[in-house]
């Protein structure tokens, strides 16, 4: 667990990743493509969409594929590495979303629980982390301030109410953050499987015209 309490002047610092998602969430939004004009559609994150080749003979005639085969292939190819590359960026921010919840829900729990204690004449009885696998035990004054670490070696202190506010607040952010990303990855994923499929279609097209243009062996 990586929550940490200690006692510094009759406030407690609670360590967490409560504000620092927040700070790289827009270094970490989804890498947007420039891609051929038949993809102008897009999902609601700016995602571009792939078009669906269903007439290859009328999709290879247009203009922007006067290169022939050969050339449409690696523009597809193209394309579907930025999509891999997206779906990459999406996993990344999928898996550190998922592990800076479970903080802030713990985070959010250690402020209620001194919100219940505050008024109490009793200290809060716990054990703070002093390195990797090696905690102390602290007995903790009530207290209405805490300090959240927001990132980058700066801690803020706030009032309990406000603490928790904020908390509930990035929680709420987080979890609709997941369910975007999922979401993405979904969509990602539908549009990489148009793309392979356009660039099947595509192969066995020119395979097949290359097969036409053979002259036939005389008997």
């Amino acid at each position: 667990m990586n929550i940490k309490i200690s006692i510094s002047r009759s406030a407690i610092k609670v360590s967490s990743n409560a504000r620092g998602w927040a700070r790289s969430k827009m270094a970490d939004e989804i890498t947007t493509m420039a891609m051929e004009k038949d993809s102008e559609k897009s999902n609601s994150t700016g995602i571009p969409g792939a078009t669906f080749v269903e007439d290859v003979d009328a999709f290879m005639q247009k203009p922007d594929n006067s290169e022939g085969a050969e050339g449409v292939l690696q523009r597809l190819d193209e394309q579907h590495n930025k999509y891999k590359f997206m779906e990459y960026n999406l996993v990344t921010k999928k898996n550190r979303l998922k592990s800076q919840i479970p903080d802030i829900k713990t985070s959010l729990d250690i402020v209620r629980h001194m919100k219940s204690k505050k008024d109490s004449v009793d200290p809060i009885k716990t054990q703070f982390l002093l390195s990797d696998q090696l905690y102390a035990k602290a007995s903790i004054p009530p207290t209405d301030k805490v300090c959240l670490w927001l990132g980058a070696n700066v801690m803020l202190e706030y009032n309990l109410e406000d603490a928790e506010a904020l908390l509930i607040k990035n929680l709420e952010a987080a979890n609709n953050s997941l369910d975007q990303v999922d979401d993405d990855l979904g969509y990602l994923r539908d549009q990489t499987t148009t793309v392979e499929v356009n660039m099947a279609r595509v192969y066995n097209w020119d395979v097949k015209r290359r097969g036409g243009d053979k002259p036939a062996s005389s008997s």
